[in-house]
């Protein structure tokens, strides 16, 4: 997850403390994972000693979208027995150093996670002047755990915009590469570290950044990044919008499972009428039988891959039976048939739609050659190559394959 970003301010020095780091390597998934249950858990940190979330709405917002809980349980063990170290100056101006490990404990138990903070933990990720969350749908934009590790390191310090000099080894330990002696020289870990890394923070987050390097006897020795805004907003900077907690949207995603904070993003970024449709949509599917377990992770699927309630075929004036009219009949019946498999077709392929665009170039292509290879002949190839998804020949194995990809499942065939 995150280095816990912290900052701790003393007004009468303007001076800026960084408290909370993490050790340990933790991928580009975990860290997501961990930012995922930070936020779900929020609201609740200094009240309740454990948080629990659905596994599939868990999975959905840290855009994992695979079955496997193997991946999941590991991720977790990770955070477990990553340690949080913090030092920072107390309310008596007394230096404070603690640590603990990211997460308690965890477990997985009838599609449910489990999880705790450490209590000391818990108050300093709760208090906003230590700790500064970033923003969730700014996080599903990257590819490179590198690149989330640097902004998570570098938004903690957006107030005073430098995160200062860091000596060259804190900054390898930060980045999780202290321990590879490829490195240790300089060049190579500008190459390949800080400028890829710089380069996707500015690209896809909220903060740009710039890379300043001191040296001594002509050696690399510290680094710095100056900081500033680009103009898209922060999680916090969400406020308590009383209207939007009093709304009706508001309190039907709460019983949906969703945390106040997420439900609260949501209306901010898309509109009480947008959630609201999918409030109605997800509440439709589940009476039809069509949602798995709890409706918070084909809820947060919905609102991101704006699902859509299949429009209902034209309803076409015919004559009065009559004997003489059965083959018409049939026809039209046939021809009502074929509009409703279109429609569920066509509801098939945006939800799939809606998946690839989370994913990167190269997941997307990675995707596409795994399910041609599944492919039995030419012509079955030469279709999915010429069309795509969208290819009607390979349809039937297209919904399969996807099935399996997609945690929240996909719009099963109505009757």
């Amino acid at each position: 997850m995150t280095q816990f970003r912290t900052v701790t301010e003393r007004e009468s020095l303007r001076k800026h403390v960084a408290a909370i780091h993490v050790g340990g390597k933790l991928t580009l998934l975990q860290r997501k994972l961990s930012n995922c249950l930070l936020l779900h858990a929020y609201d609740d940190l200094l009240t309740k000693s454990s948080h629990r979330i659905d596994a599939e709405t868990l999975c959905a917002l840290s855009g994992y979208t695979s079955r496997d809980r193997d991946t999941l349980k590991a991720a977790l063990r990770a955070l477990a027995e990553t340690t949080a170290e913090w030092n920072m100056l107390g309310d008596n101006g007394e230096e404070e150093w603690g640590i603990s490990s990211l997460i308690s404990y965890a477990k997985l138990t009838g599609g449910v996670c489990e999880y705790a903070y450490s209590a000391p933990l818990a108050a300093k990720l709760y208090d906003p002047s230590v700790f500064s969350m970033i923003n969730m749908r700014i996080q599903r934009n990257f590819t490179s755990g590198h690149a989330l590790t640097l902004y998570e390191n570098c938004f903690r310090f957006i107030r005073t915009g430098s995160t200062g000099w860091w000596e060259l080894d804190v900054f390898r330990r930060l980045m999780g590469v202290h321990d590879m002696a490829y490195y240790d020289d300089y060049s190579k870990l500008n190459a390949k570290i800080i400028k890829p890394s710089v380069k996707e923070v500015n690209a896809v987050s909220d903060i740009s950044l710039v890379a300043e390097v001191r040296r001594e006897n002509r050696r690399a020795k510290y680094i710095r990044f100056l900081i500033s805004r680009n103009g898209q907003e922060t999680l916090f900077d969400l406020g308590d919008d009383d209207a939007v907690r009093k709304s009706d949207a508001f309190r039907r995603l709460v019983q949906n499972g969703i945390a106040e904070r997420l439900a609260q993003r949501w209306i901010s970024e898309h509109g009480e009428d947008y959630v609201v449709e999918k409030l109605d949509f997800v509440e439709s599917e589940r009476r039809k039988g069509r949602v798995r377990k709890t409706p918070a992770g084909y809820l947060a699927a919905a609102i991101k891959g704006d699902f859509k309630q299949a429009a209902p075929a034209p309803v076409k004036s015919v004559p009065a039976p009559t004997a003489s009219s059965e083959e018409d009949m049939a026809e039209v019946e046939r021809s009502a048939e074929k509009e409703r498999f279109a429609a569920w077709r066509q509801a098939c392929l945006e939800v799939i739609d809606a998946n690839l665009e989370k994913r990167s170039p190269a997941s997307r292509k990675a995707v596409r050659d795994r399910f041609e290879r599944l492919l039995e002949d030419d012509f079955e190839r030469g279709q999915f190559r010429r069309y795509g998804w969208q290819a009607r020949a390979v349809f039937t194995k297209v919904r399969e394959f996807w099935s399996d990809l997609i945690p929240e499942g996909l719009p099963e065939q109505s009757d």
